[in-house]
């Protein structure tokens, strides 16, 4: 039996990743709420991740990463590991789009802040994709 290599390729074809843009701006032709797709939307999907607390979400008290506590501990090189690694527990659970490369934190006593970099691969992309954002104690 002969394999035709036209028929092959149109089975596989990429997945594009969508999410909805959470600043809810419309598009302006359709009026629609705008959508994120590729590697913004696995972004801003790490992003929601990460900032997510357990029991925030209605059904599935288990997503989230629990890293809002560890914000409110002295700014030690432990609560920096301790976060570094609830990030990757987190990412490697719930997020299987993403390939995990680094997670490092870093921590700005003087702001009360911590600096968390996250660099990784998205599935059937061959560039690897950063997140440089901050973590803020808030009250």
């Amino acid at each position: 039996m002969a394999y035709d290599s036209t028929k092959i390729s149109s089975e596989r074809q990429s997945r594009t990743w969508k999410d909805l843009n959470l600043n809810f701006s419309k598009n302006p032709v359709t009026g629609d709420i705008t959508k994120l797709s590729g590697t913004e939307a696995v972004k801003r999907s790490v992003r929601n991740l990460i900032q997510t607390n357990h029991y925030e979400k209605p059904f599935h008290p288990e997503i989230g990463s629990g890293i809002r506590d560890l914000l409110f501990e002295p700014a030690t090189p432990l609560t920096e590991i301790f976060l570094a690694k609830k990030i990757e527990e987190t990412l490697v659970i719930f997020e299987p789009r993403v390939r995990l490369i680094q997670v490092a934190v870093t921590a700005q006593p003087d702001e009360n802040s911590y600096r968390v970099w996250i660099e990784f691969y998205v599935v059937n992309h061959p560039t690897p994709v950063i997140i440089d954002t901050f973590l803020e104690r808030l009250r």
